[in-house]
């Protein structure tokens, strides 16, 4: 990616100037700047900043709103549980409900059909998961 030089681009810029994000009041300028911009067809300059942008917010969103991590078992629980199900309710995913226990007592890890099926089931990203 080049560097934007143009005039379009310094107005961008001096509207709203791109510095690091410390604050939710920031943040909620940016991501409505952000929206503002990507909800509409962009020009090269204006996808250049929201590049920008988007980069600021996500620094400032990870560091604010990371997620605990959670093993795959707790992922799993936590799960069941929004979902108002029981590990019988699994049996489609492993198998079977001696393998259904097993996974939840940590005596056996998950595989990756497991994961997929899991993912699917859910509508998550595999990754939560390993």
């Amino acid at each position: 990616m080049s560097a934007p030089t143009s005039r379009t681009y310094a107005k961008l810029v001096a509207k709203t100037p791109p510095r690091i994000v410390h604050t939710e009041k920031q943040n909620e300028l940016y991501t409505t700047v952000l929206y503002d911009l990507t909800s509409r067809k962009m020009t090269k300059d204006e996808r250049e900043f929201a590049a920008v942008l988007t980069l600021l917010i996500e620094d400032f969103e990870e560091k604010h709103y990371a997620l605990p991590k959670a093993s795959p078992i707790e992922a799993i629980v936590f799960l069941m549980d929004q979902h108002g199900l029981k590990q019988k309710d699994l049996i489609d995913v492993f198998g079977a409900p001696s393998i259904v226990s097993e996974v939840m007592n940590g005596k056996r890890d998950l595989n990756k059909a497991q994961i997929a099926r899991l993912s699917e089931r859910f509508h998550v990203s595999p990754e939560l998961f390993f």
